[in-house]
């Protein structure tokens, strides 16, 4: 398992880290290829396995390994590490077929392209403190008569169709409309939504989202304890509700210095 302590003893603040002592980073959100369904807004992805997709996924590959990351870090569960070097080992090793999700597709890929010796998990998603009741804003809206409000902020937005879009565009183009700055910001405003089911005496909603951004707080230190040094070039490949905040807390906190994942992306010469 790749060690996240830090390489140095010595304590610095992150507020006192200067330019020269950041972390390169490029944050690449990304629909979750294999279908998990357990996302706000899922989409249904075109099968990347296809003789097609997977040309594309092969020139998407080629485009981010210019970036030269040192690391790539994946949306992974960290007690799993152990399980992802595995699939790695055997990947290398010519005894595992990469399926259809994108820690194979794109990390997993890259990865032994570049010859590196392992891929890191800095995932976190366990349960929160408290009850489950207090997050439950399902629950609250159904007994609260929100029921409509909480379908309408759950359905995609209508000029968005990503869906539709997919079926008829590259494996780089779908990325490309993901990480703009507007769309990432369009998809971190619903959360302000989920913020709003909930009333004076109870708050499940706000509880959920405090929880959202604690677990995004709890991926960005681990990527901060990942890669400390401004030899350090992190690829970090995760679902794209996540790409704002953690795009945010790295550039905020001046940990890191973050690339535009749009100079690498732009650049594909896409097989269609």
């Amino acid at each position: 398992m790749a060690n996240l302590a830090c390489a140095d003893d010595k304590v610095q603040l992150l507020r006192d880290r200067k330019p020269e002592q950041r972390t390169q980073m490029l944050i690449l959100g990304v629909p979750h290829f294999a279908h998990r369904g357990a996302d706000v807004i899922n989409t249904e992805v075109p099968d990347v396995l296809e003789p097609q997709r997977q040309r594309q996924v092969e020139a998407l590959v080629l485009a981010l390994a210019k970036f030269r990351p040192t690391r790539i870090a994946l949306e992974w569960s960290i007690a799993k590490q152990d399980e992802l070097d595995e699939r790695y080992r055997q990947y290398r090793a010519g005894t595992y077929q990469l399926q259809r999700d994108e820690i194979d597709q794109l990390g997993l890929r890259l990865a032994a392209m570049l010859n590196l010796p392992a891929v890191t998990a800095i995932n976190w998603n366990d349960m929160p403190p408290g009850v489950i009741a207090d997050f439950d804003y399902a629950q609250w809206a159904q007994q609260h008569g929100a029921a409509a409000q909480l379908a309408e902020i759950r359905k995609p937005d209508a000029s968005l169709r990503d869906t539709d879009y997919m079926r008829g565009t590259t494996v780089t183009q779908w990325l490309q409309r993901l990480n703009t700055p507007e769309r990432l910001a369009l998809s971190n405003r619903r959360y302000f939504d989920f913020a709003m089911l909930g009333d004076a005496a109870n708050s499940p909603g706000a509880n959920w989202v405090a929880n959202w951004y604690g677990r995004n707080l709890k991926i960005f230190a681990n990527l901060v304890r990942l890669a400390n040094s401004p030899d350090e070039r992190v690829l970090v490949i995760y679902g794209h509700g996540h790409a704002f905040s953690l795009r945010q807390f790295a550039t905020q906190s001046g940990a890191f210095a973050v690339e535009d994942a749009e100079v690498y992306l732009s650049a594909i010469k896409d097989q269609h």
